[in-house]
């Protein structure tokens, strides 16, 4: 999108100009009436250049595109003119992604620059984790003599990937009836040992368990624990009241849910699981039904990254908000064996109602948890205290809720919520 505007930079010359004449034709002052008509040489000097036309090539390199969490990445920032006119006075904000800081020099920048030059600039970011796309520079050029002005957009695809690697995603026993990875409680074919029965016609003849009919002459199957695949959805709270972080300039709580959610997405692309996506709130819902395969990966990022509800910027909604409707949605289109990965800070009662509603309508619900609570107030006291009661309403209720400190790999946290699960 491009503005041109008047700056109005001149505006104060016309009044002392007119107040020069005004006052030479008063006083009879020929030297003050010359005053003037110099002054109003300079306010109709600004009307004679034409805008400027911007036509710009901008190009980022990065030091590391796929960094570890806390590496400080160098940005260099090229810019090209690449019309036929000079651009006297150009200025230019880079787009650092909303969750990246800038710790070394400035993503500002100011050049003139004639047809063919091109000028650059460095600066550096500390990463954090999850996928950060660079947004469109934002670039104001004036005229040489600065009474005009144009604002518009140079953009340039460019991605930070800051994704850890978790361990296999502890899913709940819910599944479907394709094989897959998931051990479960019923008999049939499999690799663990379940029970044996008498045989029954029809039975696989691999199955007999040979050795006891050679020694008591009756026929038994062998059953083993079935494997099957899992149906999830990787569903994120972004509702305004979940864009909460521990200080200034911290990440939020669903810029942590976000990079958690490419984790386990990275984590099940590699499994016969089907995977899919929504959103709980946002300014529009976000669905993608649960599916397998590479393309069902790239459709899965391509919604991280650029779907409206998942913006980095909260939504604008009001404060007393109703998303009754919208959990009443997701659930429809629940099938009837997917379970829900619930992403949430839990910083509200609404969060533990729908995790437990989830629940109670069969679909095995895990929660994971980013706390962005601090104690440093009394009101981060006491939102931490909320917090904590609210993951032991959840476990108490069945739920699997991982408790995530962002400071600590989330591979960490689901190892020790595993080990939890496990006693």
């Amino acid at each position: 999108m491009t503005t041109t505007r008047r700056t109005r930079r001149w505006r104060g010359v016309i009044a002392v100009a007119l107040f020069a004449g005004a006052a030479g034709l008063l006083f009879k002052r020929p030297s003050v009436l010359l005053l003037s008509v110099v002054g109003v040489a300079y306010a109709a000097y600004p009307q004679l250049p034409t805008e400027p036309t911007v036509s710009l090539d901008l190009e980022r390199r990065l030091s590391d595109e796929d960094p570890s969490d806390g590496d400080e990445v160098t940005v260099r920032v090229t810019v090209r003119n690449t019309g036929t006119g000079i651009l006297p006075d150009l200025r230019l904000v880079d787009g650092v992604p909303p969750m990246l800081s800038v710790t070394g020099g400035t993503p500002r920048h100011a050049a003139t620059l004639r047809p063919g030059e091109s000028t650059s600039f460095s600066y550096t970011v500390t990463a954090t984790q999850g996928t950060h796309r660079f947004e469109p520079a934002t670039v104001i050029a004036r005229d040489i003599a600065g009474a005009a002005e144009v604002e518009t957009e140079v953009a340039a695809e460019t991605t930070i990937e800051c994704v850890a690697e978790v361990p296999e995603v502890p899913l709940r026993d819910q599944t479907s009836q394709l094989v897959g990875r998931i051990v479960t409680d019923q008999g049939g074919s499999g690799v663990e040992f379940h029970r044996t029965r008498e045989y029954e016609r029809g039975d696989d003849m691999s199955r007999i368990d040979w050795r006891r009919f050679a020694r008591t002459g009756d026929l038994t199957t062998t059953e083993y624990r079935e494997e099957r695949a899992a149906s999830v959805v990787l569903c994120l709270d972004v509702r305004a009241s979940a864009y909460r972080s521990p200080g200034e300039g911290e990440p939020h709580a669903v810029a942590h849910s976000l990079a958690a959610a490419e984790q386990l997405l990275s984590s099940l692309a590699e499994t016969t699981d089907s995977v899919g996506l929504a959103s709980l709130g946002g300014s529009e819902a976000c669905w993608l039904p649960p599916g397998t395969g590479r393309d069902q990966v790239t459709r899965a990022r391509k919604l991280l990254a650029t779907h409206p509800s998942l913006s980095p910027y909260p939504p604008d909604e009001p404060a007393a908000a109703d998303h009754s409707s919208a959990l009443t949605d997701l659930r429809r289109r629940l099938g009837n064996e997917t379970q829900v990965v619930l992403f949430s800070p839990l910083l509200d009662a609404f969060a533990v109602e729908a995790a437990m509603q989830l629940e109670a309508t069969d679909h095995a619900t895990t929660v994971v948890s980013p706390d962005v609570t601090s104690p440093e107030t009394p009101g981060g006291r006491l939102a931490t205290t909320e917090r904590a009661n609210r993951i032991t309403t959840l476990r108490e209720s069945g739920i699997r809720t991982v408790d995530w400190d962002p400071s600590e790999p989330l591979g960490t946290a689901l190892i020790h919520a595993q080990e939890r699960w496990s006693r």
